[in-house]
């Protein structure tokens, strides 16, 4: 939804503060996507709404429309799975797709991570509940 033809530098430089303040507290790590080749920006990836008692985390992408098919959320996706094992040393990362989201449920399949259910009423698009597909990627054993 906040991906429109009016959003402005100032919104765009906020944003942009708001990761950097839950980097710096530990309660996300977003980022963007670019093109090495041209610095143009493709998409954005992240963790976020971490569950420390737990040791999981929500891992979430997007990839604009010129751009989706190439490999980049699958790319950043990998990515930041490999940090959230590695780095974080979570045991869990959790991937939720509104259920009509066939590339997002491709991507997420693509990164290894199993289909575990639909859940009922899990996301809010447009500020309305929406039943989503709920995977997962946990460390090799």
């Amino acid at each position: 939804p906040w991906a429109a033809a009016d959003y402005t530098r100032a919104q765009a430089l906020e944003w942009f503060a708001v990761c950097r303040r839950s980097r710096e507290q530990g309660t996300g790590h977003e980022f963007g996507i670019f093109d090495v080749a041209t610095d143009t920006l493709v998409g954005g990836a992240g963790l976020n709404q971490f569950n420390p008692l737990h040791g999981f985390c929500n891992l979430g992408y997007w990839v604009r429309e010129s751009w989706q098919g190439r490999g980049a959320a699958t790319s950043a996706a990998l990515a930041l799975v490999e940090f959230a094992f590695e780095q974080l040393l979570l045991t869990r990362v959790e991937i939720v797709v509104l259920t009509d989201n066939i590339a997002s449920a491709a991507t997420a399949r693509t990164v290894g991570a199993t289909f575990e259910c639909i859940a009922i009423n899990r996301l809010k698009h447009h500020g309305v509940p929406r039943d989503a597909s709920v995977f997962s990627v946990v460390p090799a054993a």
